[in-house]
């Protein structure tokens, strides 16, 4: 299990964050984009896991395991096939209102050994700007390289594909 080397973030999702073995998870990706709509409306869609599949191409499935006190999903099983990723693993999630929402990986996969992410929505003027940030530790050996390239086109992938469905709704 992943635990904090600092304290910042619930689950110390944007730094300190280091494996079962004791090491530095990997470096994380970030991106960021400006969504037409309020928060509420893209919250509801990030909650609303069993249509992944019908605008996050990598996700191949996505079931809802349980829902906390606050009606939110709680944990999610995932098929992923993101090229040089594939593989199969539950996600535990922690929503703080329509702000901000973080998961980590409470059931690896026979790759991931770890991955830890976040949807950040801060509202403005012209739409509300939606960071995601991903971290991605794996078990086979691979390339750092390659798998900050496959980080990147999830995060940019999935921030273009939930654009699209919360504005084309």
């Amino acid at each position: 299990m992943n635990r904090r080397t600092a304290e910042i973030g619930p689950w110390g999702v944007r730094d300190g964050m280091v494996n079962e073995y004791g090491k530095p998870m990997a470096d994380r990706t970030t991106s960021s984009i400006t969504i037409g709509a309020d928060p509420a409306a893209i919250t509801e869609v990030i909650a609303d896991f069993a249509a992944y599949p019908e605008w996050a191409d990598q996700v191949k499935a996505a079931e809802v395991l349980t829902v906390g006190d606050d009606g939110r999903p709680a944990t999610v099983r995932f098929v992923l096939d993101a090229g040089v990723i594939r593989d199969e693993y539950v996600l535990g999630y922690r929503w703080q209102g329509d702000e901000e929402v973080d998961w980590q990986v409470v059931q690896p996969g026979k790759m991931l050994s770890a991955l830890t992410g976040s949807y950040r929505l801060v509202p403005g003027t012209g739409g509300t700007e939606v960071t995601y940030e991903l971290a991605v530790d794996l078990k086979v050996p691979m390339i750092g390289m390659i798998k900050r390239k496959a980080e990147k086109v999830i995060v940019d992938t999935a921030l273009k594909g939930l654009k699209k469905r919360v504005e084309g709704r």
